[in-house]
């Protein structure tokens, strides 16, 4: 075995897809993440638009949903972390959604795969 130093080099996204039930993201290496949407409260319960609207960034090491307050990383996806909010947070951020006239009018869930490739 060669003493040259190993380089390993740090999973990044390439595209994101959403289902109703899961999270799936494409990496620059060929592998894909799926899991499940359960996992994070804040894409279980957002609407097909608010889950479509998403940005990678950090050379493809985030992914962000800005409608949502939701930021994952994809170290953590591999790593299989759910969502670590607390039950009392997340109860808080429903009530103030189901307050807001946009939340009602824009409607819950429904079939989606929503797609976009990471910005080099």
């Amino acid at each position: 075995m060669s003493s040259s130093a190993i380089e390993i080099q740090e999973a990044r996204a390439r595209s994101v897809r959403m289902t109703d039930d899961a999270l799936e993201v494409d990496l620059v290496d060929g592998r894909t993440i799926i899991v499940p949407l359960a996992w994070y409260p804040r894409l279980w319960h957002g609407t097909v638009k608010e889950r479509s609207r998403f940005e990678i960034f950090g050379d493809g090491a985030y992914i962000h949903w800005p409608d949502l307050d939701e930021d994952l990383t994809i170290a953590g996806l591999l790593a299989g972390q759910r969502s670590s909010e607390s039950p009392e947070s997340l109860n808080k951020w429903l009530t103030t959604r189901k307050n807001s006239p946009r939340r009602r009018a824009s409607g819950r869930r429904g079939a989606s795969v929503a797609r976009k490739q990471a910005r080099s």
